[in-house]
């Protein structure tokens, strides 16, 4: 399935919303109560917030034909090592190589990345999976408290030196 990458515009917003909305049910259903997504979601991805996120960090948009399926969300490089915020896309485009699309474009576009981090919840088995298959190695486990919710995070570097 071939797509197109491409840096988020402000008119993407709403399809994204959308995009993180579902990927967020199908990802964490049975690991965080769908009152603690849905708070985070509308702070997460407010119209405010991604505007926000927009500006001041690197915002991709995988599309496929005219419809935006996924996003990625990095942060801006600081001393060789940025962070993975989210890769999310709609459920039915998953496996597909896109998310693959995704990871691999913000790469490039990230000048002097020596080292990329993302921390998963620990039974994303879906997240863990593609990570692990990239290459990302385990740095560190904690718990994390997540609006009153208890979770496993995963912490997973990249490394991208020779």
């Amino acid at each position: 399935m071939s797509s197109i990458i491409r840096h988020m515009q402000k008119n993407d917003i709403i399809s994204v919303q959308e995009i993180a909305k579902k990927s967020w049910h199908q990802t964490y259903e049975g690991i965080i109560p769908h009152e603690v997504q849905n708070r985070f979601l509308q702070a997460a991805y407010s119209r405010d917030r991604l505007q926000d996120r927009l500006e001041k960090s690197l915002f991709l948009v995988a599309i496929i034909g005219e419809t935006i399926v996924g996003f990625a969300n990095f942060s801006n490089v600081v001393n060789g090592e940025a962070e993975l915020f989210s890769i999310y896309l709609l459920p039915e485009t998953q496996g597909k190589g896109i998310g693959t699309a995704l990871l691999d474009e913000g790469i490039k576009m990230l000048p002097n990345l020596t080292s990329l981090l993302v921390c998963v919840e620990k039974e994303n088995t879906i997240g863990m999976n593609f990570y692990e298959a990239k290459g990302f190695k385990k740095t560190e486990e904690f718990d994390e408290l997540f609006d009153g919710h208890l979770l496993k995070t995963v912490k997973l570097s990249l490394s991208l030196t020779a």
